[in-house]
């Protein structure tokens, strides 16, 4: 492929219409996420290995996970809640 055509892909891709934000996207991602942390907090093997997360009050209801733990449940949680809204929330 030659750079007319990368350039020509780039500006309609960049004038395509793009989705309004809305609160119902953000509640499921956000819960989703929460959700996910919660159980994963009490099914990771060794949820407590390396650093902690500061989770601050709410470090008891999360099991006090570790910073891994935590990154790979937010992890999960946006590939989980992304397959939702593009499936069951996009207009």
């Amino acid at each position: 492929m030659n750079q007319l055509s990368l350039l020509g892909l780039a500006q309609t891709a960049a004038s395509s219409p793009i989705e309004t934000w809305s609160w119902s996207r953000s509640l499921v991602l956000s819960g989703v996420c929460l959700l996910v942390l919660f159980i994963a907090s009490r099914t990771i093997q060794y949820p407590h290995v390396g650093p902690k997360m500061p989770l601050g009050p709410f470090g008891a209801l999360f099991n006090g996970v570790s910073l891994a733990a935590f990154i790979g449940s937010m992890s999960l949680g946006h590939i989980i809640s992304a397959f939702l809204i593009i499936n069951f929330f996009s207009s």
